[in-house]
């Protein structure tokens, strides 16, 4: 059984940037696809980017392109989430997911294909 705690989240001001992370123990993660997701008060939980096992294809929602990247250290057991240039439609509560599937990244866009969720993690951004 994976458990996923992530951390790194906080309040920081529009134009800021932040740096999440996810660590595994229970388990290795590195044949994981790992994921990031989101859900703000009153919204479904929505996709934010994921890292196929291999650290060599990501892929991201169009809200984030260009601002978000995510990572991973298979070694660590650790991924990560690079936050810059955040706004406050960015806040809402960061869960990190790990999917046994190594499918296609449309797949691995829907919360159904993971197994495995952290607890979250709060990113507030104001304005």
């Amino acid at each position: 059984q994976v458990q996923l705690v992530e951390s790194g989240g906080g309040l920081v001001q529009a134009g800021g940037s932040l740096r999440l992370s996810c660590v595994a123990s229970g388990g290795t993660i590195s044949t994981y696809a790992m994921g990031w997701f989101r859900q703000a008060p009153g919204k479904e939980r929505e996709f934010v980017a994921v890292v196929r096992w291999s650290g060599l294809l990501t892929s991201y929602a169009d809200s984030v392109k260009g601002r978000f990247t995510i990572s991973r250290d298979n070694a660590k057991n650790t991924v990560y989430l690079q936050m810059n240039s955040l706004k406050p439609e960015d806040t809402a509560n960061y869960y990190c997911a790990a999917s046994i599937y190594d499918a296609d990244t449309d797949y691995l866009a829907r919360t159904s294909a993971y197994m495995y969720w952290g607890q979250g993690t709060q990113v507030t951004v104001s304005s």
